[in-house]
């Protein structure tokens, strides 16, 4: 079971995320944000998934390929902090990520295999943490943020993001 973190375990801007969490059981938020995703991606037209909303906005694709980047990348930060590393971690430039990714090269297949084989990575790592490394702290961007809040982090940036595609995309 998860608490909710305290708000000194991430800075503001990741409330939002945290927000859209409900219940307290990790596993069962990290595999149920993995389903409604899968299921959301499984039934996309092929014509909507290389498309803008707006110009200068992401396809869908690239907004999955953000998700999978940016879930490595807070998994990566969770692994370190529970390992008690205390370096500044730096951050990444998502737009620079997801420009370098060739998403319309991607199939959603493979897309969305690689969506699975890494949330299952993540829930092994976060299921093998004790308390004390969910506790941990470490800092990144500069901004100190907690296991516990990355681990919640993780699923509410993926629901944000699932929001954005229906309401704009679809």
């Amino acid at each position: 079971m998860i608490q909710k973190p305290l708000s000194q375990e991430y800075s503001a801007y990741y409330q939002p995320f945290i927000d859209l969490i409900e219940g307290d059981d990790l596993t069962q938020i990290l595999e149920n944000t993995h389903s409604a995703t899968h299921k959301l991606i499984r039934n996309l037209p092929a014509k909507k998934q290389n498309h803008r909303y707006a110009e200068g906005k992401w396809t869908i694709k690239e907004v999955l390929l953000h998700l999978l980047d940016t879930e490595r990348v807070f998994v990566y930060r969770a692994l370190r902090f529970a390992r008690q590393d205390k370096t500044d971690l730096p951050g990444f430039e998502q737009n620079d990520y997801v420009s370098a990714a060739n998403a319309s090269e991607r199939s959603m297949e493979s897309i969305a295999q690689e969506l699975a084989a890494v949330r299952r990575s993540t829930i092994l790592l976060f299921q093998n943490f004790n308390e004390q490394m969910m506790n941990s702290k470490g800092t990144a961007n500069g901004l100190v943020m907690s296991v516990r809040a990355i681990s919640l982090i993780i699923p509410g940036h993926e629901l944000h993001h699932c929001n954005i595609i229906r309401e704009r995309y679809l």
